[in-house]
């Protein structure tokens, strides 16, 4: 393993895979950038080694070639493949713990032969495995400015997987996996079985419910990353919620095909998490992680007491966006009314009016930005040193 080829384009490898990352990866400066879109290309191999290989056998010889890349890059070797100097990368110049890749290849191995979780306990280990602690890099990737940003990224990952498996039922199935957990399902299915939404529909709402108290506790990490980095997690948070949304329009229902949000949703998503960015109070400098995280549940941190008034903050969110929208509209009538040659009765009430109208609206658009991103204690989560 001495060979040095260059290193694989990982913007191409990104923009091909995954639309939400990639317009997410395109917000953050060019450093950052480049060192996710690379994390993502070596993730991706490591997937794809399960995913192509024509036998359970052919899995695991994959991965544990994988497993050797890993223990030759952090001896200083030069691997030989693309993605493997991809990683290697990443590695030298974040100083990316080992452990994590490792645990990454445990949750591919998860998925050799017939995946199945049985309970919730399981589903939750398999989704911190192989997304948990793709945040936790992304932590040495983009820097924080925290160890206390550690478990919300971590958590962050584990909702966007529960996320993942939601949507894709249908597609796992064909594969021979199910995640969703056997107590969760009324009647556990066998290969053979029809498709049925019966069975499905609770089960997806429950995961999607479950996707959402994690990714509230994860964005309760957002404070954490400088501002540019903090605007594209919030919006990949955001697209991720979108692909919930489709789903739950649906009624859930896994017979539907993949749900896919549009180009120009996204771009909605995509102002909204800007201004909720610009009044976000983020650090002007950042630095790497001192600490690792070990994997706590978020039914056992702190960060649950919060989340049981969602629905009021919901509620509480949709009420001010709409009266900060309509009193916008307001502002553009009472202006229009002040530019009406026939204004000489009203006087300057049109544009005082127009004036308050335009700044309860802000006042208020701001307050819907905060409601609409929970800002919740981060927990006290178990961790151990790095050295």
């Amino acid at each position: 393993m001495n060979a040095s080829p260059a290193p694989t384009d990982a913007g191409e490898v990104i923009r091909r895979h995954s639309r939400s990352f990639s317009l997410a990866a395109k917000l953050l400066a060019p450093e950052q950038r480049r060192r996710a879109e690379l994390l993502y290309a070596w993730c991706r191999t490591a997937d794809d080694a399960v995913d192509r290989a024509t036998s359970p056998a052919g899995a695991a010889e994959a991965l544990e070639a994988l497993r050797a890349e890993v223990r030759w890059v952090y001896e200083g070797g030069t691997p030989d493949a693309p993605t493997g100097l991809a990683l290697a990368e990443v590695v030298a110049q974040c100083g990316l713990p080992q452990c994590y890749p490792d645990e990454l290849l445990d949750g591919m191995a998860m998925d050799i032969g017939d995946a199945d979780c049985a309970t919730e306990a399981e589903l939750l280990v398999y989704c911190h495995r192989v997304a948990g602690v793709v945040g936790l890099m992304m932590c040495h990737a983009l820097g924080v400015a925290d160890d206390a940003a550690l478990a919300p990224a971590a958590y962050l990952g584990i909702g966007m997987q529960l996320t993942n498996i939601a949507r894709d039922v249908a597609e796992d199935r064909e594969r021979g996996r199910r995640y969703i957990p056997s107590d969760w399902l009324a009647v556990v299915p066998t290969p053979g079985d029809p498709l049925d939404d019966a069975i499905y529909a609770p089960a997806v709402e429950r995961l999607l419910a479950l996707a959402r108290r994690y990714d509230d506790a994860g964005r309760a990490g957002l404070k954490y990353l400088d501002r540019r980095s903090g605007l594209g997690v919030r919006v990949a948070s955001a697209v991720y919620g979108a692909i919930g949304d489709v789903l739950a329009a649906r009624g859930h229902r896994v017979s539907m095909g993949r749900a896919v949000v549009s180009r120009g949703h996204k771009l909605r998503l995509l102002a909204r998490s800007a201004v909720e960015t610009a009044f976000a109070k983020h650090p002007r400098q950042v630095r790497l992680p001192g600490k690792l995280w070990a994997f706590v549940p978020l039914s056992g941190s702190e960060l649950t007491g919060g989340l049981d008034m969602k629905s009021n903050r919901e509620a509480f969110y949709l009420m001010t966006f709409a009266l900060a929208l309509t009193l916008l509209m307001g502002t553009g009538l009472f202006v229009m009314v002040g530019l009406n040659p026939n204004r000489e009765s009203f006087g300057n009430l049109p544009w005082v009016y127009a004036g308050l109208s335009l700044a309860g609206s802000v006042v208020l658009w701001v307050i819907s930005g905060r409601l609409a991103v929970p800002a919740n204690r981060v927990a006290e989560t178990k961790v151990i040193s790095a050295e």
